[in-house]
């Protein structure tokens, strides 16, 4: 359709995962951000393959439950977004930023799916 833009849900969550991968693999991987990294990996990947999963289609009540995982990976990722230290890194700083308010906008988005399919918006 002309004039709108083409929003692919399953590629920006597999783009957050991969993101995130490469994020960490610039860290400094000492006591302290050893296990937030770890976490970070795990809740930005669950976003992602919880999506893919909540497209198979196996019914509403397991699309709904996918979506609110991915929500609450997404809040995860925040976490530990928030707590991994980027030593005064200004080009890790800002990507640790960014990675974050995409963490905010893709929660937003899970939950105004997840109302959708409770029928809580309906059009």
């Amino acid at each position: 359709m002309p004039g709108t833009r083409k929003y692919d849900l399953l590629e920006r969550t597999e783009s957050f995962s991969l993101n995130i991968r490469d994020f960490c693999l610039k860290q400094k991987l000492d006591i302290i951000n050893r296990e937030y990294i770890v976490q970070l990996i795990r809740s930005g990947g669950s976003v992602a393959a919880n999506y893919i999963e909540a497209n198979e289609n196996l019914g509403e009540k397991d699309l709904k439950f996918r979506i609110k995982v991915c929500r609450k990976e997404s809040k995860e990722s925040q976490l530990w977004l928030k707590h991994i230290l980027t030593y005064g890194n200004n080009e890790y700083e800002s990507i640790r930023v960014s990675l974050l308010q995409e963490s905010f906008e893709l929660e937003k988005i899970f939950w105004r799916d997840i109302k959708k399919v409770s029928g809580e918006n309906r059009e």
